[in-house]
């Protein structure tokens, strides 16, 4: 589309197009964290699909943010060299693509690089947004503008456990087979021995395990004690796999399969628990649901043992995002323009409060000049004086270690939750769900915090305080999680600790508008980079720490490490001074924004 002259009623009315295209950037965010972190509740049913270690599940993670901290540098250039627009248009296409090609793939390397690949496409939009926001936004409202579109990305990291539950069991309804198949037994061995084990001695209560060893046949028993008594080097075969999928789906049929008194605590789905309410009001189960609620009976009693029937599920909800997202991509073309000038309805009145200094004299020569689009300047990122800038460091070393413990409570919280406290899947979506919501209430204040800083205390502690001071409030929080008892209580600390992270974000993308110069795409994809670095190793700093199946206690001691690194983050975020640029300005250059008042 071609370039549209602004309109000449100088006097006019700012129009409000500005708030629209941070409105455009936020559903941006919102759908790059949907697609990143829909992955995050349905990774036990990955892994479980595709037969993955939690090392190689850690890997699965952490290579999206190889490849996303590593393209941060070039993709942010793009942006400022190639205009907004087309670039950032592609960045969504592009990782929407290769979100759904995830729910395609057969394998595990197939699965790894549709990973790499979103970890690519999604490494621009960030950077790109801060040169957007730095072209359509006053100085004064940087701060904010910052904040509302990281809004929109934990908006997205909301919905994403909730949104992806609620699919995964929407794709897998009635009709679905709940009959066990041999590759749905996950141990054979182990199944044996956790029902030869619940043989209660006489006059003692029956445990889960005991009470459906009291169903089975007399042939069945003798079956699973050679097997649970076998070399386990030869129990892994396709035949003890049938053996023990026929044994448990003789089960399903039967009425007495739950027992009340001993399987009280078993964390049923919320499916099951809705068919045992039915059950306990009297009602009679058809078949198909009498089956069903059977095998989550048998998924909740053999958690490690037996495969999960929403495993089917987790496909097809990728698939859907991929294809939002293409829709996503279309809808930012049609929407967005790269400057002010550019757009057919923002007036001289709104270019001149966006720059007074020169944007409604430069944004209507450079539309008459360039036609369409701006035309391309092909100088380098300043990577000589991003390298030699402490404060560019400083801020780069505070978003790497608050990514190490920012990441946890994405990727490991719903691990956490199963394993400690054997929360379902309903339910624990929910409550993945409270701390990226609890973000948001960050997000919100986090930019009137440091835009309230930088008028009261000046540019350097306006930045550097909510930088610092909020990563403190991450340590207090992982530190007093060794003492937790519930996992509610462990949620609230856990959303306590995401409301810090959050509260500082702002400040973050602040400081690269205010410091990055002409440069503000590269300087600020240089801070991510470093910060998505954190990201990238915490995978597997977390899976060194707790291996396949940890205990409590190693549980703890990752919270004592995570406490340390947040109060070094912290440390370093109280250094960084924004009132040095990373690049000298050029002596002919006119300031673009207000000179912020001396700290």
């Amino acid at each position: 589309m071609s370039a549209f002259p602004p309109q000449s009623d100088s006097d006019a009315a700012p129009t409000g197009i500005r708030h629209r295209v941070v409105a455009v950037a936020t559903a941006m965010a919102l759908i790059l964290y949907l697609d990143r972190f829909c992955v995050n509740i349905s990774q036990q049913y990955i892994k479980e699909d595709l037969g993955l270690t939690e090392t190689q599940m850690s890997w699965f993670i952490s290579s999206f943010f190889w490849t996303y901290a590593l393209c941060q540098v070039p993709a942010g250039w793009l942006g400022d060299r190639w205009g907004i627009r087309g670039v950032l248009a592609l960045y969504i296409l592009a990782w929407s693509v290769f979100t759904g090609g995830m729910g395609l793939a057969q394998g595990a390397f197939a699965l790894l690089a549709m990973r790499l690949g979103c970890g690519i496409a999604q490494a621009g939009a960030f950077p790109a947004s801060g040169s957007l926001l730095r072209r359509w936004v006053p100085f004064s409202s940087r701060g904010v503008a910052s904040a509302i579109v990281a809004l929109g990305g934990r908006l997205g990291a909301v919905i994403a456990p909730i949104l992806t539950t609620a699919l995964m069991i929407a794709f897998v309804p009635l009709s679905t087979p709940a009959q066990i198949t041999p590759a749905q037994v996950l141990s054979a061995q182990g199944v044996a021995k956790k029902l030869v084990a619940g043989q209660s001695p006489t006059n003692q209560p029956q445990s889960p395990a005991g009470h459906v060893w009291s169903l089975l046949s007399t042939e069945d028993r003798q079956q699973l004690q050679a097997l649970a008594a076998s070399d386990p080097e030869l129990t892994t075969t396709a035949h003890h796999a049938t053996q023990v999928a026929t044994i448990l789906n003789s089960l399903l049929e039967r009425t007495d399969l739950f027992d009340p008194q001993s399987m009280s605590l078993l964390p049923l789905e919320r499916e099951a628990t809705e068919l045992l309410a039915r059950l306990e009001q009297g009602e009679s189960l058809d078949p198909v649901r009498r089956q069903r609620f059977g095998r989550f009976v048998l998924e909740a009693l053999f958690r490690n043992e037996v495969g999960k029937l929403y495993v089917q599920g987790w496909r097809p909800v990728v698939v859907l995002y991929g294809l939002a997202g293409v829709a996503v991509a279309a809808l930012f073309w049609w929407l967005f323009r790269d400057h002010p000038a550019q757009h057919p309805h923002c007036n001289v009145a709104e270019q001149t409060l966006i720059d007074p200094a020169k944007m409604a004299a430069a944004a209507s020569s450079e539309a008459n000049a360039a036609g369409a689009t701006a035309t391309p300047v092909l100088s380098a990122p300043p990577l000589l004086a991003m390298l030699s800038s402490a404060g560019l460091w400083f801020n780069s070393l505070t978003q790497f270690g608050t990514n190490i413990v920012w990441l946890f409570l994405l990727a490991q919280l719903p691990r956490y939750l199963l394993d400690v406290h054997q929360v379902p899947i309903v339910q624990r979506s929910w409550m993945v769900a409270l701390p990226p919501l609890a973000g948001v209430a960050g997000m919100f204040l986090g930019g009137r915090l440091t835009d309230g800083l930088a008028r009261r205390l000046g540019l350097r502690w306006g930045r550097a305080l909510p930088m610092g001071l909020t990563r403190f409030g991450i340590a207090a929080a992982y530190l007093c999680w060794p003492w937790v008892g519930s996992p509610w209580i462990a949620v609230a600390l856990a959303s306590l600790a995401f409301f810090f992270v959050d509260l500082g974000v702002a400040s973050v993308w602040a400081y690269a508008q205010d410091a990055g110069g002409r440069h503000v795409g590269s300087v600020l994809g240089w801070g991510n980079m470093w910060g998505n670095l954190g990201a990238a190793v915490a995978p597997i700093f977390y899976d060194r720490l707790l291996g396949e199946h940890p205990t409590v206690a190693q549980w703890d001691r990752l919270f004592f490490i995570l406490a340390a690194v947040a109060t070094l983050s912290g440390i370093t975020g109280l250094l960084v001074n924004a009132t040095i640029p990373v690049e000298a300005p050029e002596p002919t250059q006119s300031p673009t924004t207000p000179a912020p008042a001396a700290s």
